[in-house]
């Protein structure tokens, strides 16, 4: 819960993130193998943003976890590393424990689509002089989480439907 509240504060909803979420398919856009969880912030009744988890499979030491809030409007609500093999003291950068360099993310969305390269590629984030392969994963894994969101975002704002509503619409189609 402490990284939740790192990616969607307190302001940001009154409901319980770890009680509001929803399966989500294996998807290559959140680098999952497997069904993963978004969790769906409201408040007063009202969607205000969703974490996803995801994988960037192309790290330097292999799959770094990750968890992304995207608030309602598309934009970013935080990015903190889960789990990561990166090497100690050179791509360990990219945790919130080691440096602000996760940040960066903070209220972008795909409306810089052009810049979402580290600096040496010609976009818009830093990166540590010998470890760019980390950032690069990072970046790219971040813009595809984005770009499933916008896809999806309807289903992941979308309230459940209960079994007697359900059960009510079907008799009204018939």
């Amino acid at each position: 819960m402490a990284l939740f509240r790192q990616i969607v504060p307190d302001a940001l909803h009154d409901n319980g993130l770890l009680e509001d979420v929803i399966e989500v398919p294996a998807d290559p856009l959140l680098g999952n193998r497997t069904v993963s969880h978004a969790y769906r912030a409201s408040l007063q009744g009202k969607r205000t943003a969703v974490i996803l988890e995801a994988i960037a499979p192309d790290g330097y030491s292999g799959d770094i976890k990750l968890l992304v809030a995207i608030k309602a409007d598309g934009s970013i609500g935080g990015v903190r590393v889960l789990a990561h093999k990166e090497t100690p003291g050179l791509g360990d950068y990219i945790e919130i424990t080691h440096s602000r360099w996760i940040k960066q993310f903070d209220e972008k969305s795909l409306i810089d689509a052009g810049q979402w390269k580290v600096k040496k590629d010609g976009g818009q984030f830093d990166y540590m002089a010998g470890a760019t392969i980390t950032p690069r994963a990072v970046v790219k894994a971040v813009r595809q989480v984005l770009e499933y969101y916008a896809m999806h975002r309807e289903s992941l704002f979308a309230d459940a439907v209960t079994t007697e509503e359900a059960d009510t619409t079907a008799g009204a189609a018939l």
